[in-house]
């Protein structure tokens, strides 16, 4: 079949009975649905299918689903397994907003974060908003930078999400509208084949207020995200691209496979692909991978 659906939900919470509403879902909107097969029994289940867009399929399922925490993704079956990895890092690789964690050291993170959350959510130019919050921290000690990055979390799955695609021969790209500084160290962390973001400028020990130009923006993550695909070798079609902001919209729109994580409504609202309830491994079993072939299982 050409299609498929993948039903994701936290280890042993998948309802056995939730594949056959689906497929109960799935025919009343003109679909036929194949055979469930199960990628790690109680947490992940595909449904192949054939006879409806996978956006109908989509909203037919999120419906049939209801307020239960399973994460639903329908795709087609072809190139389904995707070759390069191009991901957001704040509140996407890491659990935290390095920016807003940075800020607290000056006393300034409630202001800052507000202007974070706008600007993530699309209300505010990137650029612009960027710039003024880089500003509000002129002056700040560079000991604060090696403060937040003692502090700063990896988000669950990451480790595993890009282990298991290098070892099935892709590559990786972490880019990110944060910095250098904190881009560099989760890429040899987690073992990133590369990591483009914006540099903080330091004088004498201190952030200057500024940034290095050009700016990393979304336009930039989807210049990264075409760049890479283009030296690989690969078709758009044979990429993933995942994050939670408004700047991560251009690279997400242009993937192969591009998913909302935990996103902001208005990234929620339109990506084709979402994760809302489960951490990064949830972006393997969306290629087919089995929790068996994970890296370290």
């Amino acid at each position: 079949m050409p299609h498929v659906l993948t039903l994701i939900a936290a280890a042993g919470t998948l309802d056995p009975a939730l594949p056959a509403r689906c497929r109960a879902a799935m025919e009343a909107i003109g679909a036929t649905p194949g055979t469930p097969d199960w990628l790690a029994p109680g947490e992940a289940v595909d449904i192949p299918f054939t006879g409806a867009a996978p956006e109908l399929v989509t909203a037919a399922i999120r419906a049939a689903v209801g307020a239960a925490p399973v994460d639903a993704i329908a795709q087609p079956v072809a190139g389904r397994q995707k070759k390069l990895l191009v991901a957001d890092m704040d509140s996407t690789i890491v659990t935290s907003e390095t920016l807003d964690e940075l800020a607290a050291y000056a006393g300034l993170k409630e202001q800052i974060a507000a202007i974070t959350r706008r600007s993530m959510n699309g209300e505010l130019d990137f650029r612009a908003a960027l710039i003024e919050r880089v500003g509000m921290l002129a002056g700040l000690d560079v000991a604060a930078l090696e403060a937040t990055w003692a502090a700063t979390e990896i988000m669950p799955g990451a480790a595993t999400l890009v282990a298991t695609m290098r070892a099935a021969g892709a590559v990786t790209c972490l880019a990110s509208g944060g910095f250098t500084f904190f881009t560099g160290r989760v890429k040899a962390k987690l073992g990133f084949d590369h990591h483009v973001s914006n540099e903080l400028l330091i004088a004498e020990g201190r952030l200057t207020g500024r940034v290095g130009e050009p700016v990393f923006d979304r336009y930039a993550k989807l210049a990264t995200l075409t760049r890479l695909a283009t030296e690989s070798g690969l078709p758009m079609s044979a990429t993933l691209a995942v994050g939670d902001g408004a700047n991560d919209l251009d690279m997400i729109g242009a993937a192969g496979l591009g998913v909302a994580f935990r996103a902001k409504p208005v990234v929620a609202a339109a990506a084709r692909a979402r994760i809302d309830h489960n951490d990064l491994t949830a972006l393997l079993f969306a290629q087919g991978y089995r929790r068996a072939a994970f890296a370290g299982s």
